[in-house]
């Protein structure tokens, strides 16, 4: 290869990487001044001086600090209802499985990405009644979640192993306060919460099945795991 392709090659390679590395600053910073202060009272030029840029540099990425959002947001939504949604579609899998899974996954999505899931619990009161896009998006996303769990959540009751004397849509409501509920709780208590046991207690709390527990050549399914 010629030298002056080759440095030509590194030059572009070299600037690839700043760029990365300058938008990845950027939402790092925004994302963490949004769960911190909320949208509203974050600006650009915090964004800009918390991850070190000029606020020109910012814009040069991001058109707006809305766009900086939608971008987290979509992030969010990928990281919290991909595994969901694989979780529902699993064929031959019973469902009080597929919703200790779910509940597994979910918890360790919180251990590993502790701020996205933060990021949309708060910004769902914070854009509700908005009509921004930023709503739009927020609610796409706990749409396609909260569909994950009724599906899982129907096929239980077909199988015999939820309750049916509470309508599908309900459980599933109930299923989604605890999901936001214990990061809330577990955010504002950091320290004082051990996060495996404080799971697990969820799991057995949620799954265990209403179903008559004498039933000859039935076997019961344990959710202790």
């Amino acid at each position: 290869m010629p030298l002056r392709r080759k440095q030509k090659m590194e030059k572009k390679n070299r600037k690839e990487e700043q760029r990365s590395a300058s938008i990845d600053s950027i939402l790092l910073s925004a994302l963490e001044l949004f769960v911190k202060n909320g949208y509203r009272a974050t600006t650009v030029e915090m964004i800009a001086e918390r991850a070190e840029l000029t606020k020109g540099a910012v814009y040069f990425y991001f058109s707006s600090k809305e766009a900086i959002m939608l971008h987290l947001l979509e992030d969010a939504g990928r990281i919290v209802v991909g595994p969901a949604d694989a979780i529902s579609r699993k064929a031959g899998h019973p469902a009080l499985g597929k919703l200790v899974v779910f509940l597994h996954e979910q918890a360790q999505i919180a251990l590993d990405h502790p701020q996205h899931l933060l990021l949309l619990i708060l910004m769902s009161i914070e854009f509700y009644g908005t009509n921004t896009e930023s709503e739009v998006r927020v609610r796409t996303v706990y749409r396609d979640l909260y569909r994950c769990v009724e599906n899982i959540i129907h096929q239980g009751q077909s199988e015999g192993t939820f309750r049916t004397d509470i309508r599908s849509h309900e459980l599933t409501s109930i299923v989604m306060a605890q999901h936001d509920g214990i990061l809330i709780e577990w955010y504002r208590r950091p320290g004082e919460l051990d996060g495996k046991s404080l799971t697990r207690a969820v799991r057995l709390a949620i799954c265990l099945p209403t179903r008559p527990t004498s039933q000859p050549g039935r076997r019961q399914v344990s959710v202790a795991a």
